[in-house]
């Protein structure tokens, strides 16, 4: 269930970020054999020997699957962990349970999405339904390889589809144990394959196939244009992009009431995988009743944080992903600083690998308006402290960027956090908590966050389903 390319050469070199290490090298899949698999999907769908199948027969093959993701639990984490530099303890007690409740929910969700009967008269009876489009495909960031795996996974396949599934270039080894623990579950062949290869070549491949009727895309707005290029230039299949954030933390007046939960949370927003998150609270809005006690406590928090290796338990901030990520924050946050910004970090500790890419909790206060560390998704852990005095300012600072998948909101009065979650331009709020919603609530952006469908909830069969109605004339 999984593809590799021998005739072209290309390798993919999986590098641990921790180190700069080489881990192994992985065949890259060409675009030839992209298009083989394609065809091989589209084989597989039209046999039925999947799709013929009913929703709770689907259910019991993913239930099979979830539980081999629990007894791999552990190697799991350690796959992901090394691939992306994430704090194993992370990948333990986040996103592995998380992929692992996330199969088992859509599993369980396969035959309890109804379709509708159209209120129709007497002589007549409307049926909508939803059938699988056939042969989808996913693209997969690299922070959250198993996690966003599982998120396409679990409705696309519970669904009927063949899915090809192409993970990022530096991480795709957890989705490779996952395809062959999914073959161990009992799925046919065919009907799930991963493609590990180069964005440009395999990614294109698949938004550019005419067998692949619908395309889920997490990852950059850049990668999103033009895989939606590709589509509108091919057979204009389904495509549904969720392109990264730059989402705002508002803190009103009274938020310190929430004591150290705040502080905690605010902590979490920004440096959870080390500010290498979509929903990632970058930007830190507080009212300035407060706002020097919240920058003292926030800043003294930030420098707190166990940065070091991933591998150790302890370990709450990894490497970035490359040094090349390295490279960009550490150049936006320089300019920021000539520009007369004021950088708040106490550093690197001693004696991490020379390679590593490893950079410190940072705070920035005083950036200049317009600046990119105020505007740019820099997928790093850094932060801006900003203030305001109205609500009608804390609005319009949480909706200056071109985003708008997150944002999270502090307060104890129940009409301000309504007036203000009405008032902010994005796909999901929080109040009183840094959250995504949980498995129940759709989960998707605005603006140039994304648009096209959802993730999580049943609103994320609509992803990988097509809309029928049946008309019937009666007599």
């Amino acid at each position: 269930m999984s593809g590799g390319s021998e005739d072209t050469g290309e390798t993919l070199r999986v590098v641990n970020p921790a180190n700069g290490e080489l881990i192994t090298s992985v065949p890259a899949v060409g675009a030839d054999e992209a298009a083989a698999a394609a065809e091989r999907a589209h084989r597989v769908f039209e046999s039925r020997v999947w799709s013929g199948r009913s929703p709770r027969e689907r259910a019991e093959v993913l239930l099979r699957l979830a539980g081999l993701m629990e007894r791999d639990a552990e190697l799991l984490a350690r796959l992901d962990s090394e691939d992306a530099g994430k704090p194993i303890t992370e990948c333990r007690t986040g996103d592995v349970p998380g992929a692992i409740e996330s199969i088992r929910w859509f599993a369980e969700a396969a035959d309890k999405v109804f379709g509708r009967v159209a209120p129709t008269g007497h002589d007549s009876l409307g049926l909508v339904s939803r059938e699988p489009v056939g042969v989808a495909a996913a693209i997969l960031p690299w922070n959250y390889p198993l996690a966003m795996a599982a998120w396409k996974v679990g409705p696309a396949l519970v669904a009927g589809n063949s899915l090809l599934l192409k993970p990022a270039e530096a991480t795709p080894r957890s989705a490779l144990h996952l395809a062959a623990l999914a073959a161990e579950a009992g799925l046919p062949d065919g009907v799930l394959t991963v493609l590990p290869g180069h964005g440009s070549v395999t990614g294109a491949a698949l938004a550019r196939n005419p067998r692949v009727r619908a395309l889920s895309f997490t990852g950059s707005t850049a990668t999103g244009r033009r895989i939606l290029a590709h589509a509108a230039d091919t057979n204009f299949k389904r495509v549904s992009l969720e392109m990264g954030g730059k989402s705002p933390q508002v803190l009103l007046p009274d938020a310190l009431h929430y004591g150290d939960e705040l502080i905690e949370n605010m902590i979490e927003a920004a440096f959870l995988t080390m500010g290498q998150n979509c929903t990632a609270g970058s930007r830190v809005l507080v009212h300035r009743a407060i706002a020097d006690e919240v920058l003292a406590r926030f800043t003294a928090a930030a420098k707190a944080l166990v940065v070091g290796d991933p591998a150790r338990p302890d370990t709450q901030m990894g490497p970035l992903i490359s040094r090349t990520a390295l490279d960009r924050v550490a150049d936006a946050v320089d300019a920021s600083r000539a520009a007369g910004a004021r950088i708040h970090t106490a550093g690197l500790p001693h004696g991490l690998p020379p390679h590593g890419a490893y950079y410190p909790p940072t705070v920035i206060t005083g950036a200049p308006d317009g600046s990119e560390v105020l505007t740019r998704e820099l997928f790093g852990p850094v932060v801006t402290v900003q203030t305001f005095t109205t609500e009608e300012e804390a609005v319009r600072l949480a909706n200056t960027t071109e985003y708008g998948l997150a944002a999270s909101l502090w307060t104890r009065d129940l009409d301000a956090a309504f007036r203000l979650s009405r008032g902010i331009q994005a796909g999901v709020v929080s109040v009183n908590a840094y959250s995504e919603g949980d498995l129940t609530t759709p989960f998707g952006g605005w603006k140039q966050s994304g648009f096209g469908g959802a993730e999580k909830s049943t609103s994320a069969f609509e992803q990988w389903t097509s809309r029928k109605t049946v008309w019937i004339r009666t007599r």
